[in-house]
């Protein structure tokens, strides 16, 4: 599990293509004393397993599954890519919960400066819009945003520059691809919803007994 928290960039410095999995290796500045084979990293979101170390960098291993629904199918050398190591029960959850299993893949439409911010439009699947809402966290190539806007195809980000100097973001242009995971806590919503209905668990049910506070839609 991870929080959208960018800790690096960083660079792909291989890629081995191999029957049933590509093997990425990626330099970074983080401390290689704290990587160990078998631990957790999301590479621009996408959760993937340390399988070996180096001096400066480390191996990992994305399946043919991973690389048919990600943007890591699309990466080549020298590539830059968010980096964050898994949370640690005792860290404090800066972002959002991200799970690091992309739901998605979208499309940079516009970008626009707003001010000392910018403003991504990102299209998306229709499938995935149910789960995008307005002031919602979203996950972008891992990054935790906030979503400002929506539409049925779109949803838009503010990206403070402090975000754009810490991450890939800046580096996209219009019609670049992103990974996009939306929030966990939404699905498990809308799965508890549906089971609910055959035992008669709804919305009005919710309500009625406090479990959700305020005037019903």
């Amino acid at each position: 599990m991870f929080t959208g928290i960018i800790e690096d960039i960083g660079t792909i410095t291989a890629i081995k293509k191999m029957s049933g999995r590509w093997d990425f290796s990626v330099r970074t500045s983080l401390s290689m004393t704290e990587i160990r084979e078998g631990d957790s990293i999301a590479v621009d979101g996408v959760c993937l397993t340390v399988t070996g170390l180096e001096r400066e960098a480390f191996h990992a291993d994305a399946s043919l599954e991973t690389l048919n629904v990600t943007t890591l199918n699309s990466k080549s050398v020298n590539d830059k890519v968010n980096l964050e190591r898994a949370m640690r029960a005792d860290s404090r959850l800066g972002g959002h919960i991200v799970m690091g299993h992309v739901d998605g893949i979208g499309r940079i439409e516009t970008i626009k400066k707003a001010g000392d911010s910018t403003v991504y439009t990102v299209a998306v699947p229709k499938d995935l819009r149910r789960y995008i809402v307005r002031k919602g966290s979203i996950s972008v190539d891992g990054i935790s945003l906030t979503v400002n806007e929506q539409s049925d195809t779109t949803f838009t980000v503010n990206i403070i520059p402090y975000t754009t100097s810490k991450t890939t973001i800046e580096l996209k242009a219009p019609g670049d691809k992103v990974n996009i995971e939306t929030d966990i806590l939404g699905r498990y919503v809308e799965k508890f919803l549906t089971a609910g209905r055959e035992s008669g668990i709804d919305l009005d049910f919710l309500y009625t007994y406090g479990y959700i506070r305020g005037s019903k839609p």
